[in-house]
């Protein structure tokens, strides 16, 4: 028997479905698949209205600046610059 650790298979679906149909009985499973729905058609709503996406590429482009800046005052990469520099000179 080959076991695949992380991957949810018709099994375990099955397993789901049937624990979801007991705790909730049969009668409540439309309206919470309704209401998973709303929340996710909400949330997307959400994220395309404000532009969040764009907001997390202007933090990483900020981020990758300050991550340039930091290297450029490193103390190994400033050791480096200058020995490169009098190798030039001479």
């Amino acid at each position: 028997m080959v076991q695949y650790c992380g991957f949810i298979g018709t099994p375990e679906l099955i397993l789901i479905f049937v624990a979801i149909l007991l705790l909730f009985g049969g009668k409540k499973i439309p309206e919470l698949a309704k209401g998973l729905g709303k929340g996710m058609r909400e949330f997307k709503k959400t994220v395309d209205e404000e532009g969040l996406a764009n907001d997390l590429k202007d933090v990483a482009s900020n981020i990758n600046d300050f991550k340039q800046d930091v290297e450029k005052i490193n103390p190994k990469n400033i050791l480096k610059t200058d020995s490169k520099a009098a190798h030039h000179k001479k």
